[in-house]
């Protein structure tokens, strides 16, 4: 069974910066695709980071180049988040997929083949 457990979100203020984890069981990271997405009230859900472990590959949206990081340690991926603003507010939820190429190219494929439940993140002005 393939789990993806995200922790570290919480209430933090804007300025500010948390580090989201996910842990991954059931599952080879390398040489695959593992990324996050975020949605917040009335917002689509964006795919913002995802990091190919093949060939060690990142993409970051628009909105959180620069202020994120996502990294990767055996079975853990980080999201390190700075500059955090009132915009950053959402549900972040890990994803996984075997297609490291979902990863590639400038681009984020949307159809992960795993999906945590999710960590809430809420930034206060």
């Amino acid at each position: 069974e393939v789990q993806l457990v995200e922790s570290g979100g919480g209430l933090v203020q804007a300025g500010g910066s948390l580090r989201l984890s996910c842990a991954i069981s059931g599952f080879t990271v390398d040489d695959s695709a593992i990324g996050w997405f975020r949605q917040a009230p009335g917002k689509e859900q964006v795919g913002i980071s995802c990091i190919n472990t093949s060939d060690g590959y990142t993409y970051y949206e628009d909105s959180v180049k620069g202020r994120f990081t996502i990294s990767r340690d055996k079975n853990r991926v980080y999201l390190q988040m700075n500059s955090l603003n009132a915009e950053d507010t959402a549900g972040y939820r890990c994803v996984a997929d075997k297609l490291a190429g979902k990863c590639s190219g400038g681009r984020f494929y949307y159809g992960m083949d795993y999906w945590g439940r999710g960590t809430r993140v809420d930034v206060s002005s």
